[in-house]
């Protein structure tokens, strides 16, 4: 009886052995690459839009300070000189205050302007992404305070 039990020891520990052995043998994958091409989004070739030329948008706001700048110097010269004109005497000084006023409020509108557009343009751009299969969104904010002689950061996820 023992050569039974010894035979049988001997074959479970031969499966064993074979099992440990498949075990390290088995390839997994952990990573793979889809070299598949990307679909196109629209095919309809790009086309110049009529108006103003494509051109950056800190070109566009220059251009239009400048094309405003010009017409506004146009009027406060071409005034002046009209004041000058009709009364056959006037003082330059006193034209320079009263028709440099429009200039200075224009001036103080614009820069208000300018302040307002800077906050507006704060703003996260938006962003158009397409996706082909199951999409996970995580929209955590986290927010850090920094207190004390010796900073201590607490970051806190909303």
């Amino acid at each position: 009886m023992s050569d039974i039990h010894a035979s049988e020891a001997r074959q479970q520990q031969d499966q064993a052995r074979q099992l440990i052995e498949e075990a390290f043998v088995i390839e997994r994958h952990t990573s793979y690459r889809d070299d598949t091409p990307l679909p196109v989004v629209g095919t309809a070739p790009p086309v110049a839009q009529p108006g103003r030329p494509p051109m950056s948008q800190r070109a566009t706001d220059a251009s239009a300070l400048m094309l405003s700048g010009g017409a506004a110097s146009l009027l406060v010269g071409g005034s002046a000189s009209l004041v000058m004109v009709a009364s056959g005497y006037a003082d330059p000084v006193v034209c320079g205050i009263i028709l440099g006023a429009p200039t200075v409020l224009v001036l103080a509108i614009s820069r208000l302007v300018g302040r307002t557009k800077a906050v507006v343009e704060a703003a996260p751009a938006t962003h158009h992404h397409h996706y082909n299969g199951p999409v996970v969104q995580d929209t955590r904010s986290i927010t850090t305070t920094t207190r004390g002689v010796i900073a201590n950061t607490r970051n806190q996820a909303r």
